[in-house]
């Protein structure tokens, strides 16, 4: 099957493996990989859990493990290794952008905004072709 897009390469999984924890008894759990990878794919979108595709199990279950192992500090022990398993090959460019409200996305510098009150028309506030 090909790797899709937010999943875990078979590198970063051979390291990841060792270091989860281990519940040999009671119910048989999800299968670690599979939630992983919908754990990923949630914290890389920022969409909802309720939206991770049931390929990744059920939600609740992404959930749920999220949570427990972050106070048992399993995510550190795992970025941690991966970081330490790439040791330099990895680069990275901060995509992260920040879009103003839409109101302001077209104005011009400096464009002067009508005072209080003004009937929002073009021509309050000097539009070119106003007529």
């Amino acid at each position: 099957m090909p790797l899709r897009r937010y999943e875990i390469t078979d590198f970063e999984w051979s390291i990841m493996q060792p270091l989860l924890p281990n519940k040999p008894r009671g119910v048989p759990r999800a299968d670690d990989r599979r939630v992983l990878n919908g754990i990923y794919r949630r914290l890389r979108t920022g969409s909802p859990w309720a939206d991770i595709p049931e390929r990744h199990g059920p939600a609740t279950t992404c959930y749920n493990r999220f949570v427990r192992w972050r106070k048992q500090g399993v995510w550190e022990r795992l970025f941690e290794a991966v970081s330490k398993a790439y040791a330099g090959d990895l680069q990275m460019v901060d995509a992260s952008s920040i879009r103003v409200r839409q109101h302001a996305a077209n104005v011009k510098r400096g464009a002067r905004k009508p005072p209080l009150g003004t009937e929002l028309i073009p021509a309050a506030w000097g539009a070119r072709g106003a007529g």
